[in-house]
């Protein structure tokens, strides 16, 4: 019987076509551990990931979530237009939301690459959300420029009037930047009903100086980089500990089920990278956004 050979043949052919449309992220939720450095951003790694998080949080019972991570591949060299930057903003952010002549130098989304990637973000994030979902935002964002808003209900500024009237029962508000935690109480009661989800998104601002947040929010899904490595956590899963070598690939150093203190995390990590590579573990550019 040939029927054996023609079921691997069959098999074969399935899998190399989901391989193809999962743009090289083998896992529907993004897989396990850390988004590969620089990929996740640009294969829809992260996006699974964040998502699937956020989706987990929610179903566990969560109301006020927060999930952090670099809006752009190259955060601290946003003001310099990185390659990596700006073709994240080109190929991604651009043709994502249909804005009108799309990344260019000099153009609105380059100048605010990060508040429109957020939004991106945003919209990424809408599909985990129970019920409809929505964008209030404390960057410079003109929304009208967005001709794809895809699953986001209703955009807005934070603590406008018109985002505070327009604030519905049984929704996922999704927050960006809300700004310092001694904020985030006010912002909760301006903008969300009690029987809806808050998420925080892409804080850019901590008063606390430490991972996460202190008010009690879940940290659904949180990628911070720390000096010589990274911090990481997916919920409802363990917060890890990753040093990233000189060739720019990470290793899981450490696993801890509750949250860590930031300075304890980056002890370990520095320590680790000094004992390994001594001074030749430092993050540099060749061209600019080679590797940092």
């Amino acid at each position: 019987c040939n029927l054996q050979p023609k079921m691997k043949i069959l098999l074969t052919l399935v899998l190399t076509a989901l391989y193809a449309t999962n743009a090289f992220v083998p896992f529907i939720d993004g897989g396990k551990g850390m988004p590969k450095i620089y990929d996740g951003w640009f294969d829809d790694q992260i996006a699974k990931q964040a998502a699937t998080a956020m989706g987990k949080a929610i179903a566990a019972g969560n109301k006020k979530i927060e999930v952090n991570f670099p809006p752009v591949p190259n955060v601290e060299e946003v003001k310099f237009g990185t390659p990596l930057n700006q073709k994240f903003g080109k190929n991604m952010v651009g043709k994502d939301l249909k804005i009108p002549g799309g990344y260019k130098p000099g153009s609105e989304l380059s100048r605010q690459l990060i508040a429109y990637s957020n939004i991106y973000w945003a919209k990424k994030l809408a599909g985990a959300a129970k019920g409809s979902a929505a964008v209030i935002t404390t960057e410079p964002v003109n929304f009208s420029t967005i001709k794809g808003m895809g699953g986001l209900s209703r955009s807005g500024k934070v603590m406008s009037e018109k985002a505070r009237q327009e604030s519905r029962e049984n929704e996922c508000v999704i927050c960006v930047n809300p700004g310092g935690e001694e904020q985030w109480d006010r912002l909760v009661s301006a903008h969300v009903s009690p029987s809806s989800t808050i998420v925080m998104l892409n804080n850019a601002y901590s008063t606390s100086y430490d991972l996460g947040n202190k008010r009690g929010y879940e940290e659904a899904y949180y990628l911070k980089r720390i000096s010589k490595g990274w911090v990481f956590r997916a919920f409802p899963g363990n917060w890890e500990a990753y040093i990233e070598k000189p060739d720019g690939t990470v290793e899981l150093l450490k696993s801890y089920k509750t949250k860590p203190l930031l300075r304890e995390v980056a002890t370990l990590v520095r320590d680790e990278s000094f004992k390994r590579y001594s001074i030749n573990n430092d993050r540099w550019t060749q061209g600019f956004g080679g590797r940092l």
